[in-house]
């Protein structure tokens, strides 16, 4: 699961929304909010993105955060993530986050598994190994 405090809001809600409908498929969130209406779910998206933002722990492995460092750059991560990897609008804050969710995502976008609003991010990871994977998430969760 991911960690989401500091998250942007608009993300929130939308991912609310999505699983809300049925149109994302997250089991351990299955008919959690079908309950909630639009302004509960961004109640509650404010609630998460006014909170203190996660910070991963664990030791930073200097070759895998260097690995990452550069396929972060060769892939343009802060193209729609922005500086700092802060996200915006629509687009989830990304720095710091657990480390094993960010290699779960990578890879369900690179496996087709998952998209998004479109399909960039399915078109940024395809092709990409396990080991650049585990590179980027390492760097990631490692701001």
């Amino acid at each position: 699961m991911p960690a989401l405090s500091g998250q942007q809001e608009e993300f929130l809600v939308l991912q609310m929304i999505l699983l809300r409908e049925g149109l994302r498929d997250v089991p351990a969130m299955n008919g959690m909010l079908t309950a909630f209406n639009d302004r509960d779910l961004i109640d509650i998206a404010a609630y998460y993105t006014a909170a203190k933002p996660f910070t991963s722990g664990g030791p930073r492995d200097t070759q895998r955060y260097a690995a990452g460092t550069a396929l972060s750059q060769a892939m343009g991560c802060d193209s729609c993530h922005m500086a700092g990897y802060i996200g915006q609008h629509q687009v989830p804050r990304i720095t710091n986050q657990r480390e094993d969710y960010l290699t779960s995502t990578l890879k369900a976008y690179r496996d087709n598994k998952r998209s998004g609003t479109d399909t960039s991010m399915n078109g940024v990871m395809y092709q990409t190994t396990d080991a650049d994977i585990a590179a980027l998430a390492h760097y990631l969760s490692h701001q």
